[in-house]
């Protein structure tokens, strides 16, 4: 089966991760977000995969090369971000008979996507609580009779995960109008092909749209917990590994140090002394985590310090960060609401009780510096020793 997956966005409501970054390649456990989907892919059968890129495009291509898991790769740009019928339409010439579309910024369960393969005209669903929030389809015996864009009265509880098998006879749908928004969309190719064959649903077990840095959290939290206990570092006898904690060569753990897992600590990452990382966190490359510095449910990203004396809760770190001796992360309200992050200009609730800051590349803070739940600092952004920061910076 050819496999399309889309990976050509910037991620603009993953800002600040996403500024040097594209979405697709930040980390999620031991590998980028899009791997998790090309690697679902390749179990489920795939025996091509053609990459849709556009920004940041050579980060995609150093990554999987010219062949993946051994299967071959081919790539498509796409110039301008313009919908996903538009960037499918980028990879046109490439396309040679039935073909699947998936999202590069999407999590699938692998069962589900092998169930996906076994036979198309066929589309991905799920199953969530409030339909009207997405792309909602009307189904009919197993097969997929239409589709309505956020409805106020929601024909089913099944709402389009953007994961598809298009016969080979789309290659030539794939021009279609822009729809209200503004954008070429492959549910216009979709719906043309519900007009012209039976198209089956398939109900994933799990999915996860990866859009806003909590999301990237999630996904953290998933992939980490399938993780087996594996020790290939250097761990100090005085040292302690709780759990399904990988620790990967080249990574050195001092005394004192107590880790819990799930968590994974990359190649040439230092921890401690006497630090604790607890569940749900992921210390990139070339990270250092010091002396008494506790971290929970992070995303710390490649080549970022957090030195002495420090509380990091439920936040994401980019890459270069480095936070200040005795700066402190809040991560809960007092009234214990949801707290709220800006994204592209709103204020956004991000559904969790729990939730840090998003610190973007090359982030510095003063020491003492105090974080309030929900703030963003920019790239290059730094605060002053001994500061409160309770809004964006």
């Amino acid at each position: 089966m050819q496999v399309i997956i889309l990976a050509a966005g910037e991620g603009t409501r993953m800002r600040p991760l996403t500024h040097s970054t594209p979405k697709p390649m930040l980390p999620v456990a031991d590998r980028p977000l899009v791997a998790h989907t090309a690697d679902a892919a390749i179990a489920a059968g795939a025996n091509e995969l053609v990459f849709v890129v556009g920004y940041e495009a050579e980060s995609v291509r150093s990554y999987f090369g010219d062949e993946y898991e051994g299967v071959p790769v081919n790539y498509a740009t796409q110039e301008e971000q313009l919908g996903t019928a538009h960037a499918v339409h980028a990879a046109k010439e490439h396309i040679d008979g039935p073909f699947v579309v998936l999202n590069g910024d999407d999590l699938y369960d692998q069962a589900s996507i092998a169930a996906l393969f076994e036979g198309g005209p066929a589309v991905a669903s799920f199953r969530v609580d409030n339909p009207s929030d997405y792309g909602v389809l009307s189904v009919e015996d197993g097969n997929v009779t239409g589709i309505v864009e956020k409805p106020a009265d929601p024909p089913s509880d099944l709402v389009n995960a953007g994961a598809y098998v298009f016969p080979s006879e789309a290659r030539e749908w794939l021009s279609v109008p822009q729809s209200e928004r503004g954008e070429h969309e492959l549910t216009d190719v979709l719906a043309r092909v519900i007009e012209a064959q039976d198209v089956r649903t398939v109900v994933l077990e799990r999915w996860l749209g990866v859009g806003r840095p909590w999301e990237l959290l999630e996904a953290n939290e998933w992939k980490l917990a399938s993780l087996d206990r594996r020790i290939d570092g250097e761990v100090h006898d005085d040292a302690e590994i709780r759990g399904s904690v990988v620790i990967e060569r080249g990574a050195t753990i001092e005394p004192g140090v107590l880790i819990e897992g799930p968590a994974l600590i990359r190649s040439d990452a230092s921890i401690g002394p006497n630090a604790y990382i607890r569940g749900g966190t992921l210390v990139g490359e070339h990270c250092h985590i010091g002396s008494s510095v506790e971290l929970k449910n992070t995303i710390v990203m490649h080549d970022t310090n957090v030195p002495h004396l420090s509380y990091v809760g439920d936040s994401l770190l980019g890459p270069d960060v480095n936070l200040g001796a005795g700066t402190q992360v809040a991560n809960l309200r007092h009234d214990g609401g949801d707290i709220k992050q800006t994204v592209k200009g709103d204020r956004t609730s991000t559904g969790r009780r729990k939730y840090g800051v998003v610190a973007g590349d090359g982030a510095k803070t003063g020491i003492n510096t105090s974080l309030a739940p929900g703030v963003v600092l920019s790239p290059g952004a730094t605060t002053e020793p001994g500061e409160r920061v309770q809004r964006d910076r």
